[in-house]
């Protein structure tokens, strides 16, 4: 039996790009600008790990303009949801071996 920690992605694992899987799973879309104050990340940050969910395949950017102002919305994938499953999976049996172990 392989270490429930081999489960883990590398991708998804990272703090930050689990919240912005696990807020993206809770809607239809989120918008940029709730994830960054959701997260307490600066815009860039925040660019930069939706570039590696997006490289991924975990999600997809819509960007639009709405008033005068661009919008930028995160939509998870079928990829990203499924990512996501196997992530909490793999934590819940992480959580099970070490409760199993507990005197």
């Amino acid at each position: 039996m392989t270490h429930p920690t081999g489960g883990l992605s590398d991708v998804v694992h990272q703090r930050h790009r689990l919240g912005i899987l696990t807020i993206a799973a809770e809607a239809t879309r989120v918008e940029f600008t709730y994830l960054k104050n959701a997260l307490e990340l600066t815009g860039g940050n925040l660019n930069r790990h939706l570039a590696v969910l997006e490289d991924a395949g975990m999600v997809t950017l819509e960007k639009a303009i709405e008033g005068r102002r661009p919008k930028t919305w995160v939509v998870i994938t079928k990829a990203g949801r499924g990512a996501l499953a196997a992530e909490i999976a793999a934590l819940e049996a992480l959580v099970r071996r070490h409760r199993a172990q507990q005197p």
